[in-house]
């Protein structure tokens, strides 16, 4: 039979010298498909061997049984079921009030080692940068803007459609982009795309039929660009970074660049008002084109958001939004707002390409955008990163106040700078914690002019909520 596991992190509600958290890995039987008896089974064998064995401590929370059938992905009443038997047998209590705890009773507590295993192994806890945390995605929500799109769509929703996404979505999307972003946007300016690389890709492939042979880029940001930029022959050259964001006084060798011009990926830094201006400029005298990836655009926290670059000038800044960020990737939804010139084009490679995206996805999208659920699901998430982004930093202040935080005021990630020369120690480090986390230089484009500071870029957007306590806990183990 085959075996999973899953690991449960922070609880609900204080256990008995454990500071409000727990964390235990639960081995569990995979059972045939549609077997819930065999799922309540396993379950109540993982937890009683958990407290048997002295991983659970007398008095700990667990999770209510809502919170841990989501983090595990079995249903609810599984696991009400399988608190009931150990309940019954004496394994826990439960208390009008005060939750589920584990009950006191005298089991083996083995010792701990002094020290965390030298072996690594596959990580558990994962603070890696580029995704938000999957778990909190809005199902009800969702489940009722997708029974209102199908009930209201049109027959020919179900077929072929339009190489340019459905119209009820691009009209929605420029409703609300103008108002959220302030991009100008026309429904017939905008293509849907199965996701951002799709959309880089066409460009790539756009630029390359103008007879363009290179593309700049920013000195840090994702190979995965670079490489696909490359395969469809266009050579990437980076450009230089400072504390006022991508140096622009290096566009004039080129025709077309590749920004995060509102926060850059990853340092965090957004693009000084005078080189925006610069960057446009530049566009309109050397004909250029600017690819604006507005990756995180709704996640700002201590400042004013920093409105679209693409609305200083509509016909030289391609506009590339995801709902990965904001919803799940796999949702595989993104979107461009193109020059009208290249609107047409752009589809057209679109439809050659054969990769238009499910339709009834884009109906559910432009349902939860009208419907005013999509804003109540960007503020609720917002705030719960928010006070991740502060439990982070107060936990740095506390427990590594040498290490600087920067790149704090908007996304999903913070960079931790190191002292010089530790980055790859500090990695390591968070390996044999368990821990997957990824250095700055991960980052750098191998054609960068020289090696930067030596940090961390952390990812607080990526674990559930009962893993960023332990998460946050092994970060800190792993610090200089």
């Amino acid at each position: 039979m085959e075996k999973s596991w899953a690991t449960s992190g922070e609880g609900e509600g204080g256990g008995a010298g454990r500071s409000g958290a727990w964390s235990v890995d639960l081995h569990l039987d995979a059972p045939g498909k549609g077997s819930r008896s065999g799922v309540r089974r396993s379950l109540t064998d993982a937890l009683r061997d958990a407290v048997r064995g002295g991983r659970l401590a007398p008095g700990t929370r667990l999770p209510s049984s809502r919170t841990l059938a989501v983090d595990l992905g079995i249903a609810r009443n599984t696991v009400a079921d399988a608190y009931a038997d150990l309940v019954a047998e004496g394994w826990l209590t439960a208390r009008q009030g005060s939750g589920t705890r584990v009950a006191a009773r005298d089991v083996p507590r083995p010792v701990a080692p002094a020290r965390p295993p030298r072996t690594g192994g596959a990580p558990v806890y994962d603070l890696t940068p580029g995704t938000p945390d999957v778990a909190s995605f809005p199902r009800g929500e969702w489940l009722k803007a997708a029974r209102r799109a199908l009930a209201a769509a049109p027959n020919d929703a179900l077929g072929y459609g339009d190489p340019r996404g459905r119209i009820e979505l691009r009209a929605a999307l420029a409703a609300y982009l103008a108002r959220a972003r302030g991009v100008h946007a026309e429904p017939d300016r905008i293509v849907v795309v199965p996701g951002f690389v799709h959309g880089l890709t066409l460009l790539g492939e756009l630029l390359g039929a103008r007879g363009l042979r290179r593309i700049a880029v920013e000195s840090y940001g994702l190979d995965l660009h670079w490489e696909r930029l490359a395969r469809v022959g266009l050579r990437t050259c980076p450009l230089g970074l400072d504390e006022l964001g991508t140096r622009t006084d290096g566009l004039a060798a080129h025709r077309a660049v590749l920004m995060t011009p509102a926060h850059q990926f990853p340092v965090g830094v957004p693009l000084h008002p005078d080189r925006r201006a610069q960057a446009v400029e530049w566009a309109r005298r050397a004909d250029g084109l600017i690819l604006e990836d507005d990756y995180d655009g709704e996640f700002r926290y201590d400042r004013q958001a920093v409105g679209a670059l693409q609305g200083l000038d509509p016909d030289r800044v391609v506009y590339l939004g995801t709902a990965s960020k904001s919803l799940a990737p796999g949702l595989r939804i993104a979107w461009m707002v193109l020059p009208a010139a290249l609107a047409s084009e752009v589809a057209e490679l679109k439809d050659r390409a054969g990769a238009s995206g499910g339709a009834l996805d884009q109906l559910t999208l432009a349902e939860f955008l009208t419907s005013g659920a999509y804003d109540r699901h960007v503020r609720s998430v917002r705030l719960r990163y928010r006070r991740r982004r502060d439990q982070l930093v107060a936990a740095l202040a506390e427990r590594a106040p040498d290490v600087r935080v920067t790149g704090i005021a908007a996304g999903l990630h913070a960079v931790l700078e190191l002292p010089p020369g530790t980055e790859q120690v500090v990695v390591q480090s968070a390996s044999w914690q368990r821990l997957a986390v990824q250095g700055l230089s991960r980052f750098r484009h191998p054609e960068a002019a020289a090696a930067g500071q030596d940090a961390l870029v952390v990812g607080y957007g990526t674990p559930t909520d009962h893993t960023w306590a332990p998460a946050l806990d092994a970060l800190c183990r792993s610090l200089p």
